[in-house]
């Protein structure tokens, strides 16, 4: 079971209906939004932490400092 053109435009007329044109453009520019961060965080080549280190080096850096440690 296959959708021809006319019932595609058919059902594209009543989506447009029931929800309105500004509506529509809201969630494409949400769904455009996720899709691009999605991408980004796929293409990253650095993991956040795995063999850099990153987390353990913010984690030295905000804790507090003992106040008898002279360093």
């Amino acid at each position: 079971m296959s959708f021809g053109i006319t019932e595609l435009i058919i059902i594209l007329v009543i989506v447009l209906l029931l929800f309105g044109t500004t509506k529509l453009k809201s969630l494409g520019n949400d769904l455009g939004s996720a899709i691009k961060g999605f991408r980004t965080a796929v293409s990253d080549d650095k993991p956040a932490d795995a063999d850099t280190g990153e987390s353990a080096e913010l984690a030295k850096k905000q804790e507090p400092k003992d106040p008898k440690d002279p360093g």
